[in-house]
């Protein structure tokens, strides 16, 4: 996902959160991965985002770096993001819930590939009011792993 906030819509503002500001959630290892795929969070997206694994695909990390986003691991988003697009920091929206991913189209990107493209869609809440956001994210392998660099234009 390609937001340098977590809001779906991009936002002029870049500030960081104040201390005060909620706790990040967290999802418990044996729940389901926010990802969609079977396995629990801590055998699926949860080994990349703690540094075990790397994503093979680019629909792997696209997977990952959702949640990322629901888990808001800063950390992970920039590590995962090409150095030449990427920002200085993350904005979390504390109103804002990530609620589902639908992989919609992927193309290259796989163990064979150097670049590939995955087109997604993303429901969320915000404030209690649902929303999704639509979009065709470019990937590249940079020193051996993939690595978010832009979105596309969907239309």
């Amino acid at each position: 996902m390609s937001r340098r906030s977590s809001r779906p819509q991009k936002s002029s503002a870049r500030r960081r959160p104040s201390p005060s500001a909620a706790p990040h959630p967290r999802t418990a290892p044996d729940a389901p991965c926010p990802c969609g795929l079977p396995a629990g969070y801590a055998d699926c997206c949860g080994r990349l985002h703690h540094g075990e694994a790397s994503a093979p695909t680019a629909e792997k990390l696209m997977r990952s770096r959702y949640s990322a986003f629901v888990v808001r691991d800063e950390a992970y988003l920039l590590r995962t993001w090409h150095p030449r697009t990427r920002p200085r920091h993350l904005d979390f929206d504390a109103g804002l819930r990530w609620a589902g991913l639908e992989i919609l189209e992927t193309a290259d990107g796989s163990t064979f590939h150097t670049t590939g493209t995955v087109t997604f869609r993303a429901r969320y809440t915000e404030e209690g009011r649902p929303g999704e956001l639509l979009e065709h994210s470019r990937f590249e392998r940079h020193d051996g792993a993939w690595v978010y660099v832009t979105a596309l234009d969907t239309d």
